[in-house]
């Protein structure tokens, strides 16, 4: 009977095997077929490139910042990655990627016009001026879902609205956009504040395409269409090619040193990262993300995380042999004590790809998304297929602890002791970084070597009398302008599609830079000068922008704090964390200083990559220390050993960990082109510090915190007792 019932649990693993193993097939099967459906960025696949000109020849600065943000609005809702920038003083430039029929985009973008909200005897009450944005939503009235139109003016607007909307109580009031009405709510109450709704809308794409409109139409200039191109990566195919190259000899190695170091749960999880990949490739597709160098950066941080938590996992069920428990128990165990640590780090990371995704634009819902779909991925694979493969390995004969492999005792390294000495080397690292900033703003004006994406620079378009090739004008044309301004190695290239044209993006040029390359030009191709054309343009990151970045950031650390905070019952461990965090970002900050790597978008995407892995890997350490102390490791041998132990504990984690995850950027940093070199170089940066500060800084730190607060207690009784 008990041979009867092995053979049938044998036959039962293998069918799971069999099916996990399959799986993983199609996937990677399916993935691979809908690679060429994934949407790629303008830097890796090219787009569509429009450019509108104010009707009114002389707009304000103010105007043209403000149309450019709002612009950058409503290209969103057709792509995350559209950038829109100023090019010369009353042109605006708006690159949508991926796409490749101009027409298609006007007719989503709509045709920027007039929008004016008049009552029903035709008078002007409000303009678009008075908007400040407009976005679809729903709500649920009397549990009945109703999608409305939520409109948010600025001061001006929300007083000529409340007064608008106080004299016309039962009547509509008309929003008219080019002299077409576009809806007609009925004001039901005078409404306050500068905040309204309409509703009820029919479906959320009529409510969406109303909203657009109206934002479209709320721009402070009016603008009319002057060309539209389909424009060429701007990294082009060599790019795309390396990138491949590079991910999936990163992977492989990934996989040969958990089998070198992991074994039999090395193999599984090796399976289980094969099916990710594979998944991940759908699910991109699937949920239509545009992928660019950021959204790369988020496949990267979730592709640690998910190696990570398999890490997490064997460490435990290492331990649990150790102790001399079944290879059953153990690997039982080892999914029950690791499953804290493991939707802790992803939790908190899914908290701030959510924030990210919600207050972010642009780049930074790239990153968001890519990693929030990796997240939940990781954590499938890992906890799921993971366990699974494991447990059919184990029912089909795997039974030997040797093929798991046993942890030896732990050495508990005193790291508490040298801690001062640990806050010291940072400290230095750091005040080296701010000095670096304080030379850099001293010499050239600029705390960084802003690229394009921040600090514009100039445009220049040139029609050829053939056709070049991208490697033809790397090979050709590049060498010219960095030549003219003095070995600018910032250009950025790409061509117009269906033409000879190539439009080249550098620093801003002086007149003696343009007239030596016109002259350069025209003496290499012997073509006439009126066929060369150069603008200055705006930066594609905008104020605006900018300052979204800095708030989805300020609020996803918020919200990180206020979640470790609930789950470890402790502010302390919040604080530790955070100041972590700070520090593994502001020793990547020095880095770019000290050797001016060029700060751009992508320099957005690269901080929150970084902040991301380095909270989930203090996240790790501190879910230690928590169960030290729940099992009264703290009373029995004081704190100080219960943090060295914890460290100590993870330390194989965090090395192991930090070296796949170092494995795959090293491998984009090696065979990738130079873009995406300068990508990886601070990745790595970030890699390291992050190992270091969960090591060496976040754990001592938050020991010298529990210390603090315990010697303020003693100060406020001695007082009281005195008293």
């Amino acid at each position: 009977m008990q041979r009867k019932y092995k053979m049938n649990k044998k036959f039962k693993a293998t069918l799971q095997l069999l099916g996990v193993l399959i799986l993983t097939a199609a996937f990677c099967v399916l993935g691979y077929m809908n690679a060429n459906n994934i949407k790629l960025g303008l830097d890796l696949n090219g787009g569509v490139s429009i450019t509108y000109q104010t009707v009114d020849e002389n707009p304000t600065a103010e105007q043209m910042s403000d149309t450019v943000y709002k612009l950058q609005m409503k290209a969103q809702s057709y792509s995350d990655e559209a950038q829109v920038y100023k090019e010369g003083d009353n042109r605006i430039n708006i690159d949508i990627p991926g796409a490749t029929d101009a027409n298609a985009i006007l007719e989503e973008l709509g045709e920027p016009g007039t929008l004016e909200f008049a009552d029903e005897n035709g008078n002007v009450l409000l303009t678009g001026d008075d908007v400040k944005t407009a976005s679809a939503g729903m709500t649920n009235q009397n549990n009945n879902k109703e999608y409305v139109i939520e409109l948010v003016f600025n001061e001006a607007g929300a007083k000529k609205f409340e007064e608008a909307t106080k004299n016309n109580v039962g009547k509509r009031i008309y929003i008219i956009y080019n002299n077409e009405v576009i809806s007609s709510p009925n004001v039901k109450e005078a409404i306050s504040g500068g905040q309204a709704s309409i509703s009820p809308i029919e479906s959320y794409d009529e409510a969406n395409k109303i909203a657009s409109t109206i934002r479209i139409g709320a721009l402070p200039v009016k603008l009319t269409e002057l060309r539209s191109n389909v424009i060429g990566a701007t990294l082009g195919v060599e790019a795309i090619a390396s990138s491949l190259k590079a991910a999936a000899i990163g992977i492989a190695l990934v996989i040969l040193f958990m089998l070198l170091v992991y074994r039999l749960p090395g193999l599984a999880s090796s399976i289980a990262l094969v099916l990710y990949v594979g998944l991940e490739m759908v699910l991109l597709q699937a949920f239509e993300v545009t992928l660019t160098l950021p959204g790369i950066a988020g496949v990267i941080l979730s592709i640690g995380m998910a190696v990570d938590a398999n890490v997490i996992i064997f460490t435990r069920i290492k331990e649990e042999l150790g102790q001399g428990n079944s290879v059953e128990k153990a690997i039982k165990a080892g999914f029950e004590k690791a499953l804290s640590a493991i939707l802790d780090g992803n939790i908190t990371t899914l908290i701030a790809a959510a924030v990210l995704y919600l207050r972010g634009s642009g780049t930074v819902k790239s990153f968001a998304s890519t990693l929030a779909i990796g997240i939940v991925v990781s954590l499938i694979t890992a906890l799921f297929v993971t366990r699974t493969i494991l447990n059919a390995f184990l029912a089909m004969g795997a039974e030997n602890p040797a093929l798991y492999g046993v942890k030896k005792d732990t050495k508990i390294i005193d790291f508490i002791k040298f801690r001062k000495l640990a806050y010291s080397v940072s400290l230095v690292v750091i005040i080296a970084g701010f000095a670096m900033l304080f030379m850099n703003k001293k010499n050239t004006g600029y705390i960084f070597n802003y690229d394009l994406d921040f600090k514009g620079g100039s445009s220049t378009t040139i029609t050829f009398d053939k056709d070049l090739s991208m490697e033809e004008v790397d090979q050709q044309v590049i060498p010219l302008f960095r030549e003219a301004t003095g070995g600018d190695a910032s250009a950025q290239a790409a061509k117009v599609a269906g033409t000879n044209e190539v439009i080249i993006k550098t620093r801003t040029m002086s007149t003696e830079e343009r007239a030596k390359l016109y002259n350069s030009i025209q003496e290499k191709f012997s073509i006439s000068e009126d066929k060369i054309v150069t603008e200055n343009i705006s930066g594609a990151v905008s104020k605006e922008m900018k300052t979204d970045a800095v708030w989805a950031l300020t609020i996803a650390i918020f919200c990180m704090l206020i979640y470790i905070w609930v789950r470890f019952r402790d502010i302390k461990f919040a604080s530790s964390s955070v100041l972590a965090l700070a520090h593994d970002v502001l020793v990547t900050v020095t880095f770019y200083a000290a050797f001016r790597w060029a700060v751009g978008s992508n320099f957005i995407a690269c901080i929150l990559t970084i902040v991301g892995y380095s909270i989930n890997a203090t996240i790790v350490v501190f879910d230690r220390i928590r169960e030290n102390i729940q099992k009264g490791e703290v009373k029995k041998k004081g704190l100080e050993f219960a943090v060295n132990e914890a460290i100590s504990n993870t330390l194989t984690r965090s090395i192991n960990t930090s070296i796949t995850t170092f494995i795959t950027v090293f491998c984009l940093f090696l065979f990738g082109v130079s873009s995406i070199r300068d990508f990886s170089m601070p990745l790595m940066v970030g890699i390291v510090s992050g190992a270091w500060s969960s090591v060496c800084i976040a754990g001592p730190l938050w020991y010298d915190f529990v210390n603090m607060s315990k010697k303020r207690k003693e100060k406020l009784t001695a007082e009281k007792s005195k008293k």
